[in-house]
């Protein structure tokens, strides 16, 4: 079981971050209210997995610095990294070995101007 139970995405335009992740990811997103002022679209998460979401709040706001979300691309980084540009986004750092066989990761910046993660086993 991970550690990592829940992560935000901070985003300035919540309809723009959906349509990214959705055609980043394959995945669909589901919006859920939190309050007044502030808005989620949730991740679906596999039994066990982290979970987390997009987080509209007047508070936040997007960035490449502080914590960083790294995606499962599963066994294909290159698909993942294909749909980056044509989403809205733009790879920072292409695919790379982290070496000792743990895989390889890239580092996009999302429709938001977030520093996210992608990593792959392959």
């Amino acid at each position: 079981m991970s550690r990592v139970v829940w992560f935000d995405i901070p985003v300035t335009d919540m309809t723009r971050a959906i349509a990214f992740y959705e055609a980043l990811t394959g995945d669909r997103l589901i919006r859920l209210p939190v309050g007044e002022g502030k808005e989620t679209a949730v991740f679906a998460a596999e039994e066990g997995g982290a979970a987390g979401c997009l987080f509209a709040a007047p508070e936040d706001e997007p960035s490449h610095f502080g914590s960083r979300v790294y995606f499962d691309a599963g066994p294909s980084l290159d698909r993942w990294l294909e749909r980056v540009e044509s989403a809205g986004g733009r790879i920072l750092v292409p695919k790379t070995e982290i070496g000792g066989g743990r895989g390889v990761f890239a580092y996009i910046e999302d429709s938001e101007g977030n520093r996210v993660g992608l990593n792959s086993p392959e």
